[in-house]
């Protein structure tokens, strides 16, 4: 079975097809990262209208780069929450239009459901159960995985999400947006104990918060302004990365389970590669990371997971999808 997938849940507009759930035949993202750098963040309608703009002649392109035709689709999945509700109504809208067109299924998608099967596509072999770290931009969420299809979370943040965490103190020492990256660069030049910031949470259940410790860091930077930039980010990396590994490593534990796939934006990070490996490692728990291509949002994993609903869970396509922006996880088939 061809499948195409569509992803705008937020600033990347992205489209793939793959053949039989797991062969790549295109994966094409195009970034909104300069369009939203003026306002230092996604600006929600703005990314809706460039969505739009570029979505027609993205998935044409995907289809001449899969070297297959209209005809050769048979199925339509797209990323129906969670996520921006002006973004996801734009990627919802062009796949049923696709799906009426060519009579197809159309197959809605959990956004952090798909990011899961990034390590479907990367290591096909590797199934559950497992521990799941969806860690990005807007999400980080702790979840226990039996078999695809069957969810459940244990642990997520409170407030800011891994990857705004560090976005929002990127920005306040001027790296501009996204600042995840360039923090990542910037750390290696540092002392990541140059500033002793807080570990929030640390020995308190699975459960997560870092807007403490993006307090904490303002407040370092009002009293102490002359603090080197590289040491501040490699400080604050670390806080950061420590809570996520600290957590991922007790929920693995708790549940009995010896295996951690690390997912979303934020798996992409160097620090969080380097670290996690070696604290499961002591507790005799592998680690999984995906290839960072399909960390980021991408729209393979969202095809791939609409072909498993669809053909391993028996999901009947609907035409009737709405957005849901709070979409949850937790007990999501």
């Amino acid at each position: 079975m061809i499948a195409l997938g569509i992803e705008t849940s937020c600033d990347e507009t992205a489209v793939a097809i793959l053949r039989g759930g797991d062969e790549i035949l295109a994966n094409l993202v195009y970034s909104q990262t300069d369009l939203h750098a003026r306002y230092g963040g996604v600006m929600p309608e703005a990314a809706s209208r460039d969505h739009l703009r570029k979505l027609p002649s993205l998935v044409a392109e995907a289809l001449a780069t899969a070297g297959i035709g209209w005809d050769g689709i048979e199925l339509v999945g797209v990323t129906y929450g969670p996520g921006l509700v002006g973004p996801l109504l734009v990627g919802m809208s062009h796949a049923a239009g696709i799906a009426v067109a060519r009579d197809v299924p159309l197959i809605g998608v959990n956004h952090l459901a798909a990011h899961l099967f990034a390590q479907r596509l990367s290591e096909p072999a590797a199934g559950p159960p497992f521990l799941g770290l969806v860690a990005s931009g807007g999400h980080t969420l702790l979840v226990r995985v039996r078999q695809w299809g069957d969810y459940k979370v244990v642990g997520g943040t409170r407030d800011d999400a891994a990857g705004e965490a560090l976005d929002k103190v990127g920005r306040l020492v001027g790296l501009g947006y996204p600042a995840g990256p360039r923090m990542d660069e910037l750390a290696r030049q540092g002392d990541p104990t140059a500033v002793a910031f807080p570990r929030p949470m640390i020995g308190s259940g699975l459960d997560m918060s870092f807007a403490g410790l993006k307090t904490a860091a303002v407040y370092w930077l009002r009293d102490h302004p002359s603090t080197p930039v590289p040491d501040l980010c490699a400080s604050y990396l670390e806080a950061v990365v420590d809570v996520l590994a600290e957590k991922a490593v007790q929920a693995a534990r708790r549940l009995e389970l010896t295996r951690i796939v690390v997912v979303g934006g934020v798996a992409a990070n160097r620090r969080l590669r380097e670290v996690l490996p070696l604290r499961a490692g002591e507790r005799g728990i592998e680690v999984a990371f995906p290839p960072p291509a399909l960390c980021t949002d991408n729209a393979a994993i969202v095809a791939a997971c609409a072909h498993h609903r669809f053909t391993a869970l028996g999901c009947p396509g609907s035409l009737t999808l709405v957005p849901d922006p709070n979409l949850s996880l937790d007990g999501w088939v």
